[in-house]
């Protein structure tokens, strides 16, 4: 069943008669479970008002670059990296010309440069502006950019001509962007994901834990099962809602999670060690609550098990990759655990840059594996999520094993 579950969509508007077609689409691309935001251009709010829009999409309408406001909240680029998809609908022949030229002079046309993420054009004007060569040669310098266009229909247009030019469905425009995401890299395999940040106790009211909100996990788990797999997912304590699909399995300490973890294995194909577990624990846990005393307490702490080393020495060891969440020489400590716990892949990234370490929604990353490395640049977790999943299924089918 197509669906956008965790999927960020900004839908561009632009000034056609057909923009009026808009207002069903948000309420489309909402039904199929999308977080959507609209941008619509001046000429757009002569057909339908923002305020219909917002309605509908939840979310204020962004209309204007240099909108004083916007930049104190979402700005263009953090719009940009916000999107998992662009679908502009309805696109007139000018606003084609523009984006096949690189132009960036409103919003749309700018976040459309400065998004990595897919498009999705649906292109509305009268019957002979499609059948201009101009036209035609946009349309083929956008198709090979990668850019996906949908229609447009033939029929009666608002002019009272006849022909192609009409904009698609929403529903059908609907599920081309649900097709967009559907993965098949992973199809039969069994994922294994461990989440989130691990506690360890004081004493019965206070923990050692850090400040991994478990987003990236989460992400990894909804893109495995947009990918085909069948996902558990190890989870210590975060506030986040479980994937579609996703068998979930809550722990709260590091050997709740390693216990977990092996218990697994037997039925892993893959597993993703995503969690930020920690490395000591309290020698003794106090059986009540420490009291204030001295200025100054010692703790005795011992080290934790590494799970991810725990599951790579395992006989029965799966595709394993983990992560490092370094605040410094990254590429060094990374390399490092990848060849002293035996990983096929590790997934590093800067901590230290409050834009993509804990609790953000973005993230940016270096994938190293033994011959070879990519970085994926800043981009949603969801969008970095879907990334790695493919990446990851190309290493396991090439790996020969």
């Amino acid at each position: 069943m197509a669906h956008l579950f965790n999927r960020n969509i900004v839908l561009g508007v632009s000034g056609g008669i057909a923009a009026y077609k808009s207002a069903e689409l948000v309420r489309q691309l909402k039904e199929l479970g999308a977080d959507v935001r609209v941008i619509m251009t001046r000429g757009s709010q002569e057909f339908i008002t923002p305020l219909t829009l917002q309605a509908l999409s939840g979310h204020p309408v962004h209309t204007d670059l240099l909108d004083a406001d916007a930049e104190l909240g979402m700005g263009h680029i953090e719009l940009a990296r916000w999107a998992d998809l662009l679908i502009i609908a309805p696109a007139t022949a000018d606003l084609l010309a523009r984006l096949a030229s690189g132009r960036a002079d409103d919003l749309l046309t700018t976040v459309a440069l400065a998004t990595a993420a897919p498009k999705l054009v649906a292109p509305a004007m009268n019957q002979q502006m499609w059948r201009d060569p101009a036209t035609a040669s946009n349309v083929a310098t956008l198709n090979s950019r990668g850019i996906a266009l949908i229609g447009p229909a033939s029929g009666e247009q608002a002019c009272g001509d006849v022909g192609p030019g009409r904009m698609e469905q929403p529903t059908n425009i609907a599920q081309a962007a649900a097709a967009l995401f559907t993965r098949g890299v992973l199809a039969g395999q069994r994922v294994v994901i461990t989440a989130g940040p691990t506690r360890e106790a004081l004493d019965p009211v206070r923990y050692l834990s850090n400040h991994s909100s478990g987003k990236m996990g989460y992400a990894l788990a909804a893109a495995a099962v947009d990918a085909g797999a069948s996902v558990t997912l190890v989870s210590g304590p975060v506030h986040l809602a479980t994937p579609g699909h996703v068998t979930r399995v809550d722990v709260t300490s590091a050997a709740e999670m390693l216990e977990a973890s092996l218990a697994l294995l037997p039925a892993c194909d893959l597993f993703i060690a995503c969690a930020a577990v920690a490395d000591y624990r309290p020698l003794a846990i106090a059986q009540q609550k420490l009291k204030k005393g001295a200025m100054r307490m010692t703790l005795e702490l011992e080290r934790t098990t590494d799970i991810l080393a725990a599951v790579s020495a395992s006989p029965q060891a799966p595709f394993t990759v983990g992560f490092a969440a370094e605040t410094h020489d990254v590429e060094r400590y990374a390399r490092g655990k990848l060849e002293q716990k035996n990983l096929h892949m590790i997934v590093a990234n800067d901590v230290s840059d409050t834009a993509i370490g804990f609790n953000s929604d973005n993230n940016a990353v270096i994938v190293f594996w033994p011959d070879g490395h990519q970085a994926l640049p800043a981009a949603s977790k969801a969008n970095i999520a879907r990334q790695l999943i493919t990446l990851i299924a190309q290493r396991m089918e090439g790996r020969g094993d």
